[in-house]
């Protein structure tokens, strides 16, 4: 990107907010809320995604260093997301035992795959792509991870072995097995959740996940639980990074990329919901190429340091927002403060699996956005049943699945409305030259002699004979009579062939009941498709108006 005045020089967004002014102080305490909700975050989303948990670290460090040299936005958070987690680690299931090292290094293939598919939708401005996932298809998809998230962790939360297989499967053997739910496990999960809940409620910056993680290994750890059957971490490989891609083939690239494709369609989505949202709210502009490009080589960093896919997190991001964050200077400080503990990381033997489970319980909580289901279901039962759908598909078929039904619905009802808009009978709103449908509300009156209709769509194959149906039946209602019909096209962009065709018989139809057909505000495209056809000079150049008003004036005259 070429910065005015710079004579030519292309300027690479390294550190773009870091040019700007900031306050130190204010940067080191937002690095410190940042840090204390993302341990336990990613080492909780790690254990989701199959991983093993010193993983979700380094995910976090390569996502945010990677977005920071790279990123617009000075405040969006990357990392170990809990969405995307069960999304691939689901389908990864499939090929190989989770946290086994085929499964591992098919999860960092799997990262640069995702990442180099962000990265392309950034250099190639490709982000339209979002715009195929509806806001009630994503309030739908995030409802379903909700429940494949709290599916998952039940087995921890209770204290109950591990259960695979399918969601249903899943709940069944879990209700059958509840009589041999660990009451210690139990109560520190309850524990845990409720600690992070109050914590939220008072004051997002109160790091409740981090209390929660302390003090339950503390007991863990002082009363011997783990003797009890509380199930925890465990040894925690503790070492650096082991760069490089492991398995790599074009067999593993076979495998895994139609997985990729779902998955950087969510981060896409998802990292662009998040930058616009905290630029809106902050007051800044960001390039949502720039922070694709960011997120995208965040996950390849990640895929290549022997970690998973990254993605933008609404919630660390709000936390860097409310705690005064307004510099990429937050999330290097809290991925250099990661780096200096992972060496640490073996003193996370004595967490409990309770914890974990407890603090992404709550995430799915938070995902699940039971309100605004119930405004799309108030605004239009379509439309709901479109986000149920994907919320039923994705928690018991399948991610990738789930949004591919999702997304053909929508296109379907997309296309279902172009074909059969309405038309509306028009009249003069009183006291002005204005004119509306008679049904609005604004006291709207028709002209005696004069129909007036609108037909907001372009005239296509698609819509032409219920265009001709819907003219008939408005010309047949009481009171549209008269030796005049102006056609409202100000919604009509375009006629293709059969368009004209029909509009062609519809004008025999009229010429033969001696009735003048004027068009009001038709655009330059539409005359030159009318003009093209012939159907010009059979309306005539004279019947084109500028403005309703002006067409009904004209043609309400005495001849």
């Amino acid at each position: 990107m070429t910065a005015p005045g710079s004579g030519g020089r292309v300027h690479l967004p390294i550190l773009l907010s870091l040019r700007q002014r900031f306050s130190p102080g204010i940067e080191l305490v937002s690095a410190l809320t940042l840090l204390v909700i993302a341990v336990p975050e990613q080492l909780a989303t790690s254990r989701l995604a199959g991983m093993p948990p010193i993983t979700g670290l380094f995910a976090f460090v390569a996502g945010t260093v990677a977005f920071a040299v790279l990123g617009s936005n000075p405040q969006m958070s990357v990392g170990a997301d809990s969405t995307i987690a069960p999304l691939f680690a689901a389908a990864l299931a499939h090929l190989a035992p989770q946290s086994s090292a085929q499964y591992v290094d098919l999860a960092g293939i799997l990262a640069v795959c995702v990442g180099v598919l962000v990265a392309a939708v950034g250099v190639l401005r490709l982000g339209f792509i979002a715009e195929f996932l509806s806001s009630p298809i994503i309030t739908g998809f995030l409802a379903g991870v909700a429940v494949i998230i709290v599916v998952h962790q039940l087995p921890d939360v209770l204290g109950l072995p591990a259960v695979s297989g399918s969601t249903v499967h899943r709940v069944t053997t879990l209700v059958g097995h509840l009589g041999r739910a660990n009451g210690p496990t139990v109560l520190i999960a309850l524990g845990v959740f409720a600690a992070v809940e109050l914590s939220e409620r008072i004051d997002r910056r109160i790091p409740g996940a981090l209390v929660g993680l302390v003090v339950s290994t503390a007991v863990v750890a002082a009363a011997h639980l783990h003797a009890h059957g509380v199930a925890v971490l465990g040894s925690v490989a503790h070492g650096a990074p082991a760069f490089g891609l492991r398995g790599l083939s074009w067999t593993a690239l076979g495998k895994v990329l139609p997985i990729s494709a779902v998955v950087a369609l969510v981060v896409v989505t998802q990292s662009a919901a998040t930058s616009r949202a905290f630029a809106d709210q902050g007051g800044f502009e960001v390039d949502m190429g720039r922070d694709f490009l960011g997120v995208g080589i965040g996950s390849v960093l990640a895929g290549v340091s022997g970690s998973f896919p990254v993605n933008a997190s609404p919630a660390r991001t709000a936390a860097v927002a409310s705690s005064g964050g307004r510099t990429q200077l937050t999330g290097l400080l809290a991925a250099g403060a990661v780096v200096l503990l992972v060496p640490a990381a073996g003193a996370l033997h004595d967490v409990p699996l309770a914890t974990l489970g407890a603090i992404l319980v709550f995430v799915a909580t938070r995902i699940f956005h039971g309100r605004d289901l119930a405004a799309i279901a108030r605004f239009d039962l379509l439309e709901f049943g479109l986000a149920v759908v994907t919320l039923l598909a994705v928690a018991f078929v399948g991610v990738e699945q789930g949004i591919a039904l999702a997304v053909a619905l929508a296109i379907l009802d997309r296309t279902r409305l172009s074909a059969r808009p309405r038309v509306h009978r028009l009249g003069r709103i009183p006291g002005t030259t204005s004119w509306a449908p008679l049904e609005s509300g604004e006291h709207a009156t028709e002209v005696p002699g004069v129909t007036v209709l609108l037909f907001a769509a372009s005239l296509s194959y698609m819509n032409a004979n219920h265009f001709r149906e819907e003219i008939g039946k408005a010309l047949a209602e009481p009171g549209a009579t008269g030796n005049a019909l102006v056609l409202d096209v100000i919604g009509m962009y375009d006629v293709d062939f059969t368009g004209s065709r029909v509009l062609g018989h519809l004008l025999d139809e009229l010429s033969g009941r001696h009735v003048t057909v004027g068009l009001a505000r038709a655009g330059a495209h539409l005359q030159h498709n009318l003009e093209h056809s012939g159907l010009l000079a059979r309306i005539g150049a004279e019947h084109l108006y500028p403005s309703v008003d002006a067409a009904v004036v004209s043609l309400s005259r005495p001849t």
